[in-house]
């Protein structure tokens, strides 16, 4: 039987391994929102009623980036993407030719508000998947599965340096 309060060495009590998780998991998630007040090209955060999540991501924002895209890849982390991003709102629509891993595309409107989500997309299907009739700019591509695994949703606001901050739903700090 357990016993309360812990054993106590040399006056410093013993923390069992569950406290010890709880503050690890704590400490971690007053760090990271402390971390998302910066607003960084490697980052994309998304934010919603589900709560607030950070991915690692590459851009994606000229022809020949776009062009490669994830092909070719075996993994990818966890909280990692690419996002490409558009120089103009426009129709926008992807395959996965030559893509190895299943993805979540996630298409987001000029500011930055998520407005269609692919989830699971086929790898080496190369099946157009559509971002809809609405004029884009960007798409994240995420792991397949981690959209609804997060609860991200339709809605969901993305805040990247990349988006125009003028119209931007969540701009970045300045």
């Amino acid at each position: 039987m357990a016993r309360w309060p812990p054993k106590c060495t040399l006056g410093i009590m013993r923390p069992s391994l569950t406290r010890t998780f709880l503050f690890s998991a704590l400490f971690s998630a007053s760090a990271t929102s402390g971390a998302f007040a910066i607003c960084a090209d490697r980052y994309a955060d998304l934010r919603g009623d589900w709560g607030q999540v950070r991915f690692s991501v590459e851009i994606a924002d000229d022809p020949a980036e776009r062009a490669q895209g994830l092909m070719f890849r075996e993994t990818m982390a966890r909280m990692t993407g690419m996002l490409f991003i558009y120089k103009k709102p426009e129709p926008l629509s992807f395959w996965m030719r030559n893509t190895l891993i299943s993805l979540d595309l996630l298409f987001l409107d000029e500011t930055g508000t998520v407005v269609t989500i692919h989830e699971n997309a086929v790898p080496l299907d190369e099946t157009p998947i559509s971002g809809g009739q609405d004029p884009l700019l960007a798409v994240l591509e995420i792991n397949g599965g981690m959209s609804r695994q997060l609860g991200i949703t339709v809605g969901t606001q993305l805040r990247h340096p990349g988006l125009p901050q003028d119209v931007a739903a969540w701009p970045c700090p300045e």
